[in-house]
């Protein structure tokens, strides 16, 4: 229905920038969106180094705000009605084309962590980005090839009174193609757009750098709403009543501006080197275990044989996964640390910290599996197109609403809903739980699950009112029929997962935020875009099994292309069965988890302006944080 990493942040911080006070933006921006992975607590003494005067500033923000809004147009734009393309120009079933739309939601979920990986550890942002926007031009023009060639796709029918041809592997093979460079494309793009924006901005030695980058902050997630909300609906309405060509032409004709735009500004950004990668330590910590394993634990009372920073708090590891405690042990202190104190080997020793941040990291795993079903849910976008497809969408006189803009509701009640929380209902809360943020984050992520699962129930309810009235009106068999009923009745069902989204996506990643320390603040929306990918893999195997197993013995399949002869009603009743049931199992692991409103306490190794910008973006009493 509604993509986390689409939609979300961008149309909240669109709606915020333009009417909420500044008081109520002072939150954790990073976690907005899977943008900023790949920010480290080193980076800003690089950012120092290597400004110049001359570089950077206001100036290279059309070029940045442009880039970034126009890949976000075209490829959003692409994805509402892919559903509908597939269906009647390449005639795949329902269940196939949903399953392939699962499988390239996943792909561009996991695509982002690569490239954060690689813009921080190897090629730096700039170049990471330039990459990225021309493998998504390739991408999306590969796919507009596909309308535009008559041989691209197999021939055209009316399925009504013919059998279609299906396409063969060379058509196939083209449109596959397009999807995976897209992926890429915009996995360069998007994990280093902010914080490449942010580094021609940041100057620490400046008093009004934190309102500086608020400002831009501000009009980045404007321009990135606008965005969303163009391509939800313009490109949409293009599609639909224009046509392919014309439908994915424009995408091809921004993505190209937005490429252009890019690199016409080269000479004026300020271009942060690589550094290493925050992954890079926990694959550290894993090493040196193992080539450690041999040694033994030392006595308890003893802290020097343990490798720690100078000035470190955390001078022992704890006990639990201890044998991960081994990577910080001490063989010859003379031979294993340099007169600096780091470790000559950081393969073979690690220091007691990022020990301990690994095991922050496992600590939380368990409740963020609990969000991959969540995922299946609310990126249920391809069945509600059709459904929406075979409804009455007619809002004043001929003018109808495209089946793809549907999804326009659900960002419209998140927006409203996040504002009004915020402004209205904070304090109202906090009042009663006694906590300053209101609610609780694991009571958020519990709500958010709750609401899913509501959600797939209104989802079967509707769907069944819709088929019973197809029957009725005698439209059982004509797939292509029109039911007597408006497409509105999809709406409940719309708001309801946009308002699961907003309460579980939210405090899932300021629950990651509480339990890390600052370095890792990046790692917690690594993690909520891998639990996206990992349920757009679930959610293909679902529609994959559902597909296989009602079919058995001749019959209908509840995914059938007839919507008025398939059960989709049942398909949602499963998800609404496994929603429960994820409820449930999140709240075992959130009891097992134990408190967590308590943040840890960890080493505080920034620089001093590094401190005053963590203190703008984290804001303490919002709950308002989102990565989509």
């Amino acid at each position: 229905m509604l993509c986390i990493q689409r939609y979300m942040p961008e149309a909240y911080r669109f709606f915020l920038a333009l009417f909420i006070t500044e008081e109520l933006l002072d939150f954790p921006l990073e976690f907005l969106s899977v943008e900023n992975m790949e920010l480290s607590s080193v980076e800003s003494e690089n950012v120092s180094t290597q400004r110049s005067i001359q570089k950077g500033g206001l100036r290279t923000m059309p070029f940045i705000i442009v880039n970034e809004g126009f890949e976000r147009v075209a490829s959003v734009g692409l994805r509402a009605n892919m559903i509908l393309y597939l269906k009647s120009e390449y005639h795949l079933s329902n269940a196939t084309g949903a399953s392939i739309l699962f499988l390239w939601g996943a792909i561009s979920n996991f695509m982002p962590t690569l490239g954060a990986f690689l813009a921080d550890s190897y090629l730096g942002r700039f170049r990471v980005i330039g990459i990225g926007s021309i493998i998504s031009l390739i991408g999306i023009t590969m796919l507009w090839l596909t309308a535009l060639f008559r041989a691209a796709r197999p021939l055209s029918c009316d399925a009504r009174v013919e059998s279609c041809t299906m396409p063969n592997h060379a058509q196939l093979a083209l449109l596959f193609m397009s999807f995976a460079v897209m992926s890429v494309g915009s996995g360069g793009i998007r994990p280093c757009s902010l914080a490449f924006g942010a580094d021609q901005f940041d100057r620490p030695e400046n008093p009004e750098n934190p309102k500086i980058l608020q400002r831009f902050f501000n009009w980045y997630y404007a321009s990135v709403g606008i965005s969303v909300m163009i391509s939800v609906t313009v490109i949409v309405y293009i599609q639909t009543e224009k046509g392919w060509i014309l439908g994915f032409g424009v995408p091809v004709g921004l993505m190209l501006c937005s490429t252009v735009m890019f690199f016409m500004g080269s000479s004026l950004y300020i271009k942060v080197k690589a550094n290493a990668s925050l992954f890079t330590g926990f694959f550290q910590v894993v090493a040196a275990s193992f080539k450690n394993k041999h040694l033994a634990f030392p006595s308890k009372s003893s802290n020097r044989w343990f490798h720690r920073n100078k000035g470190s708090k955390i001078i022992v590891p704890t006990n639990k996964i201890r044998f991960l405690n081994k990577a910080c042990i001490l063989k010859n202190p003379e031979k294993d640390v340099t007169s600096t104190g780091e470790a000559v080997d950081p393969w073979s020793l690690c220091t007691v910290k990022q020990v301990e941040e690994f095991k922050a990291l496992i600590k939380v795993l368990p409740i963020w599996s609990t969000g991959i079903i969540i995922a299946v849910t609310v990126n249920q976008h391809s069945i509600p197109v059709l459904q929406a497809n075979s409804m009455d969408r007619h809002v004043i006189g001929n003018f109808k609403i495209p089946p793809g803009s549907f999804d326009v509701f659900a960002l419209l009640t998140l927006t409203i809903w996040v504002a009004l929380y915020d402004q209205l209902l904070v304090r109202q809360i906090a009042k009663v739980t006694k906590r300053p943020q209101g609610l609780s984050l694991k009571q958020r992520m519990g709500i958010g699950l709750f609401l899913s699962c509501i959600g797939m129930v209104v989802s079967a309810i509707v769907e069944r009112k819709r088929r019973d009235a197809a029957i009725r009106q005698g439209l059982s068999r004509d797939q292509y029929g029109v039911v007597n009923m408006s497409a509105f009745w999809l709406v409940p069902q719309y708001s309801l997962i946009g308002l699961a989204e907003a309460f579980n996506a939210i405090g899932q990643i300021e629950f990651y935020y509480s339990q890390f320390p600052k370095s890792m603040t990046s790692i917690g929306v690594a993690l909520f875009a891998l639990g996206n990918a990992v349920g757009n893999l679930v959610g293909s195997l679902i529609v994959g099994m559902v597909n296989e197993y009602s079919k058995q013995g001749g019959r209908v399949s509840w995914v059938s292309n007839n919507l008025n002869q398939g059960h989709y009603d049942y398909y949602y009743w499963i998800l609404a069965i496994l929603s429960l049931a994820n409820f449930f199992y999140f709240l075992g692991c959130s009891w097992a988890y134990g408190p967590s409103d308590d943040p840890k306490q960890w080493d505080d190794e920034e620089e001093e302006e590094e401190v005053q910008e963590m203190q703008f973006l984290k804001g303490s009493s919002s709950p308002i944080i989102s990565s989509r």
